[in-house]
């Protein structure tokens, strides 16, 4: 039977002491909520099912969100860490304030719908921004696996998952852009001005072998083998490692990158960028000086990703098997590569024309004759 005592500043306190499970106190305003809840979580004790809650009504989302950056942030690849970092940052912003206890599929779903809205920020016109599906369903991702490690690992009360009961945006749908052969010309002409050659590299280096830029700018001269003209990438996006071939082109711009004659004796990254404030020198970041260029030249629909898409595209045009572009490529599955594939209909004009002549359509259902004209 649970004790209830009346406290000094006038609320009342309940006391659960039964064997098997710990002592339980929680404070009310009135003497009928001590109560009700004693006899509420005794009846939960004896089914099995009791929960302590008291961890989840004292942590408030901001402060989970701090301890999840600093204990499991860490132990993901580095651009996943950039996402987490940014993700935390709005939910804290958002839904900070909640205890992970009050926080309800309800509010949840209304956080996810403002931000899909864009009814925080506007454009020069008044008018609301819209975020991306796919940016939403990563801060949504974010708060899941947030309540996930706290159920499982910080033993924090919780009976479910509130963002297991609301619908998640669809994923954004995939990119189909291609690169023409003039808007190439333009991009080549426009990265080879630039100051930095390495960007340059880095452009050419993507459309010829459809790696990711996470990939490119992460390499280490150890990784790149000259002499069988391949790439050995360690960490890639799914985790799988993977050898990309080098056609012509791509050995040059890895030949001239090994051979930059400025390139300092403190790194062994590839592409290498200025010592930050610890004097550590990390990957080299292009990503605002592609901006600038890609709009210069009238590509600002362009991302980087596309080049990717595009090389991926080149090589089943190419007439490579879908086994071979997967080992370039590194996709999992036929389905996702399908995703990163657009052929060019006039490209097909020649396949077409090389098949084998079809038969003209003859129906198959005409009645056989039968009796005495069978036999005529």
């Amino acid at each position: 039977m649970a004790t209830i005592v009346k406290t000094p500043s006038d609320t009342w306190k309940a006391v659960i002491r039964k064997a098997g499970w710990p002592t339980t106190i929680k404070t009310f305003r009135t003497k009928r909520d001590a109560e009700d809840w004693a006899r509420r979580s005794e009846d939960e004790m004896v089914r099995g099912v009791f929960i302590v809650r008291a961890a989840s009504e004292r942590l408030t989302v901001a402060d989970a969100l701090k301890r999840y950056i600093a204990e499991i942030t860490p132990t993901k690849r580095p651009f996943t860490q950039i996402g987490d970092r940014h993700h935390a940052a709005v939910l804290t912003k958002y839904l900070g304030q909640y205890s992970l206890a009050a926080l309800t599929p309800e509010i949840i779903a209304k956080f996810r719908d403002e931000r899909l809205a864009g009814t925080d920020r506007k454009d020069k016109d008044g008018h609301p921004i819209p975020r991306a599906n796919n940016t939403v369903r990563g801060e949504l991702g974010l708060l899941g696996h947030l309540y996930t490690i706290a159920i499982k690992e910080w033993q924090v009360g919780m009976p479910w998952n509130p963002v297991m009961n609301i619908r998640r945006p669809n994923p954004g749908p995939g990119r189909n852009r291609r690169l023409t052969a003039e808007e190439e010309k333009r991009l080549f002409a426009a990265v080879d001005k630039y100051s930095n050659p390495m960007l340059r590299m880095i452009v050419r280096i993507a459309l010829e072998t459809g790696m990711r830029s996470s990939e490119i700018v992460t390499l280490r001269r150890e990784q790149v083998d000259m002499n069988s003209r391949v790439v050995r990438l360690v960490e890639t996006k799914n985790t799988m490692p993977r050898t990309v071939p080098l056609s012509a082109a791509a050995t040059e711009m890895f030949r001239e990158a090994l051979n930059y004659p400025v390139r300092p004796a403190d790194t062994d990254l590839i592409f290498f960028g200025e010592p930050g404030r610890d004097g550590k020198r990390r990957p080299y970041h292009f990503k605002a000086a592609w901006q600038r260029i890609k709009c210069s030249v009238g590509l600002d629909d362009l991302h980087f990703h596309d080049l990717r898409h595009e090389a991926v595209s080149r090589f089943v045009e190419a007439r490579f098997t879908d086994q071979e572009v997967s080992a370039i490529s590194g996709h999992r599955s036929m389905q996702m590569l399908k995703r990163y594939t657009h052929l060019r209909a006039e490209n097909l004009v020649p396949l077409i024309d090389a098949a084998p002549a079809r038969r003209p359509f003859e129906p198959t259902n005409r009645e056989e004759p039968r009796g005495s004209e069978a036999t005529a």
